[in-house]
């Protein structure tokens, strides 16, 4: 079974925020309501492309022992994937109130570090994308990208 990026942002969009475990069990329960197999590798080279584009960001959790949210992230069209309304019901995951604070201050340091690889690897290919994903970020949250963009426009 195959889920698009924005599909998982809905499939975490149902819940708020869902740990990467959990999100892992949420595509097993999908392909099992749709008599299919989620192929583990695939799931996690999906996942990992999702949020490489921003569609799902990591967000930590006040409690620092517990696993980080993966919650929507500002380029994700979130879609609900066939048979996931069920999912809130299936899955013993509370819904979860993420801190808009804390999931902008995670989106800036990580697009902060993903503009700085992309210059020093002279990455121009990824310099475009973050330089689009800039514009997402401002919609998103409060997240203050014009400099950076500025910075990745001149590399």
């Amino acid at each position: 079974m195959e889920l698009s990026g924005d599909e998982l942002a809905g499939v975490v969009d149902l819940f708020g925020g869902l740990t990467r475990a959990e999100l892992d069990d949420a595509v097993d329960e999908l392909a099992f309501k749709r008599g299919e197999d989620a192929d583990p590798a695939a799931v996690a080279a999906t996942v990992g492309d999702a949020v490489a584009a921003y569609r799902l960001v990591a967000v930590d959790r006040a409690d620092d022992d517990a696993d980080p949210l993966l919650v929507t992230g500002p380029t994700a069209f979130p879609t609900l994937p066939e048979d996931a309304e069920d999912l809130p019901h299936i899955m013993d995951v509370p819904q979860r109130e993420v801190d808009r604070e804390r999931a902008a201050e995670a989106v800036s340091e990580r697009f902060r570090a993903d503009a700085a690889a992309a210059i020093d690897d002279g990455d121009d290919d990824r310099i475009a994308e973050l330089v689009d994903v800039s514009y997402d970020l401002a919609a998103w949250g409060p997240v203050d990208a014009a400099a950076l963009r500025d910075h990745l426009d001149r590399a």
